[in-house]
């Protein structure tokens, strides 16, 4: 079972132009920002990795680390698709 599933699942377009992927939980949302995101700074960027992981321990509700993700991904410039 993945870790921290989230109620709505948040699509996005990835580092190559016109590719989409979903993602439902902490757990994938932790391993994008880790190792797949555009850029490794910015205050919503470091907070969405701390939060994610934090879902993934259990000490935050697993839809904070999806509204987090959705912050890094606005400072960033990721588009999401609704």
């Amino acid at each position: 079972m993945r870790a921290g599933l989230w109620a709505e699942p948040v699509t996005f377009e990835t580092l190559t132009l016109g590719v989409y992927r979903t993602i439902s939980s902490a757990s994938e949302a932790a391993g994008i920002l880790l190792y797949h995101w555009p850029t490794d700074e910015g205050p919503a960027f470091k907070a969405a990795q701390e939060i994610c992981l934090a879902a993934l321990e259990g000490k935050v509700d697993p839809e904070e680390s999806r509204h987090a993700f959705l912050l890094a991904a606005d400072e960033a410039g990721v588009f999401i698709r609704d």
